[in-house]
C-alpha cells in the first residue's frame, strides 16, 4: 500500500482546497460555521452551497464530464471526501440524488431521464428522497407492500414509506413498489422515479430525538407515474435498487474521515473541560482513553485504506465495506458517548444553555441511527460472517 499521492493527485487536492478557502461562508475556516437553525432558512443556505459547488465543478465530481462531473477517478473521490471532511464543509442537501440517484440514472437510466434529470440534481434545483423503507419492511426491505397497478397510460401508486430523509423538501422520490407477486419477495418490484408535487402524495415529518425534522413519513394515495419515469425493467427493481445501493460506497469514506476530525475534537473538547481547575486531558484516565480512540480512528482509517486497495485492484467494490460501516458507525456512537460522560452533568444541558458546543449533544443524539441507517449492524455482521469469513448462513427459526 503506498501512501502518497500521485502528483496528479496532489494537484486535485490543492485545487481543492484553494477553491474551499475563496468559497466557503464568511469564516468557515476560522471556526464560525454557522447554519441557519430555522429550517426554511437552512435549506436555502444548504441550496446556495450546492448551487456554488456546481458552479464551481465540485458536485458530482465522479460523474461523466458530459453530464456536468469531472470524471474524477475512485482516489480523487477519496481525496474530495478527506478534504470536505478537514474543513466540515457545509452538508450536501441533493446527497440522495448526487451520491445514489443520479449515478443510478446515468448508469442504466434512459437517454430521456439523463437530459431531463441530471442538470438539475447537480446544482440542487430539484431535492432528492429514496422511498424505500416501510413500517414492516425496513432491514427487510423486500417485503415492501406500497404497491404500483398500470391502468392505462399510468401506474397508480398507493402505500406509505417511513424514514424517509429530505422528503419534506424533496421534489423528486426514487421509488421502489410491488408492480407483481409472484410469491417470492425479490420479484415483482419495479423502481419509479416519482413527482413529489402531486396531489396524491402526502408528506409529514418526525421529530427526531435531537429536534431535528429531516425524516419524514410518506403516503402515496392513487400517486402517478408513467413508463418514462420507470429506471430499468419492470418487475425489476431489486436489480436497480442494488445498482442505487453500491454508489454508497463513498459514504464510508466520508464517515471514516469525519471520525478523524471528531476524534481532534474529542481532545479539544478534554482539553477545554476542566476539574479541581487543571484540564481533563491532564487526568491519567482520560488520557488513557483518548489514547486507545487515537488508535480505533487510526485502525479504521488503515483498514479502509486497505479495503481501498482492494477496490482499485479488483475495479469494484466488495463486502469489505461492511466492515468500515460496521466499524465507523459502532466507533462513532462510542466517541460521542464518551464526549457526554466528560461534560459530567453539564452534558444534558440543550441548545444556548450548553456549557460548550451544542453539537455535541446534537451528535450524541444523532448517532443512534448510525447503527440502523444504510444497513443495520446485524446485517452488516452477517455479510461480513458470510461474504468474507465464509461462515454459513444465519438460520431463522
Amino acid at each position: 500500500m503506498d501512501f502518497a499521492y500521485t502528483e496528479s493527485e496532489l494537484a486535485f487536492q490543492q485545487e481543492l482546497r484553494a477553491w474551499l478557502e475563496e468559497n466557503l461562508p464568511e469564516g468557515w475556516l476560522e471556526g464560525k460555521r454557522v447554519v441557519p437553525e430555522n429550517e426554511d432558512q437552512k435549506a436555502v443556505f444548504l441550496r446556495d452551497w450546492q448551487r456554488k459547488l456546481a458552479e464551481g465543478g465540485w458536485a458530482g465530481i465522479s460523474w461523466p464530464k458530459e453530464y456536468g462531473g469531472r470524471g474524477a477517478t475512485l482516489m480523487e473521490e477519496v481525496i474530495y471526501e478527506e478534504e470536505m471532511a478537514r474543513v466540515k464543509a457545509p452538508p450536501v442537501l441533493n446527497i440522495i440524488g448526487t451520491a445514489m440517484v443520479g449515478p443510478t440514472i446515468l448508469q442504466i437510466g434512459t437517454d430521456y431521464q439523463k437530459e431531463r434529470y441530471i442538470p438539475k440534481i447537480l446544482n440542487g434545483e430539484e431535492i432528492w428522497c429514496q422511498g424505500y423503507s416501510e413500517p414492516n419492511a425496513g432491514s427487510d426491505l423486500a417485503a415492501i407492500q406500497t404497491r404500483a397497478v398500470k391502468k392505462g397510460d399510468k401506474w397508480v401508486i398507493n402505500g406509505q414509506k417511513i424514514w424517509t430523509s429530505y422528503a419534506h423538501l424533496a421534489d423528486r422520490c426514487f421509488l421502489l413498489a410491488r408492480t407483481e407477486n409472484t410469491g417470492k419477495k425479490h420479484e415483482g418490484i419495479t423502481a419509479f422515479l416519482v413527482d413529489m408535487h402531486q396531489e396524491g402524495v402526502e408528506t409529514r415529518t418526525i421529530r427526531s430525538i435531537n429536534d431535528r425534522r429531516d425524516f419524514n413519513e410518506m403516503f402515496f394515495n392513487d400517486a402517478i407515474a408513467y413508463d418514462e419515469d420507470i429506471v430499468g425493467e419492470v418487475n425489476q427493481g431489486w436489480k436497480t435498487s442494488l445498482t442505487l445501493l453500491s454508489h454508497e460506497r463513498v459514504g464510508v469514506a466520508r464517515q471514516t474521515f469525519r471520525l478523524q476530525k471528531q476524534f481532534e475534537e474529542l481532545v479539544e473538547l478534554a482539553q477545554l473541560l476542566k476539574k479541581n481547575g487543571r484540564p481533563l486531558a491532564a487526568d491519567p484516565l482520560v488520557r488513557q482513553n483518548l489514547a486507545i480512540f487515537r488508535a480505533k480512528t487510526k485502525a479504521l482509517l488503515f483498514n479502509y485504506y486497505r479495503h481501498l486497495t482492494n477496490t482499485i485492484r479488483a475495479g469494484r467494490p466488495g463486502p469489505e465495506g461492511s466492515m468500515d460501516k460496521l466499524a465507523s458507525s459502532e466507533l462513532g456512537q462510542e466517541m460521542l458517548a464518551y464526549a457526554m460522560s466528560l461534560q459530567g452533568a453539564a452534558g444534558t444541558l440543550w441548545k444556548e444553555d450548553a456549557f460548550v458546543d451544542q453539537n455535541w449533544q446534537q451528535e450524541y443524539l444523532r448517532s443512534f441511527a448510525y447503527t440502523i441507517e444504510g444497513g443495520t449492524s446485524e446485517i452488516q455482521k452477517n455479510i461480513v460472517a458470510e461474504r468474507i469469513l465464509g461462515l454459513p448462513k444465519d438460520i431463522k427459526y
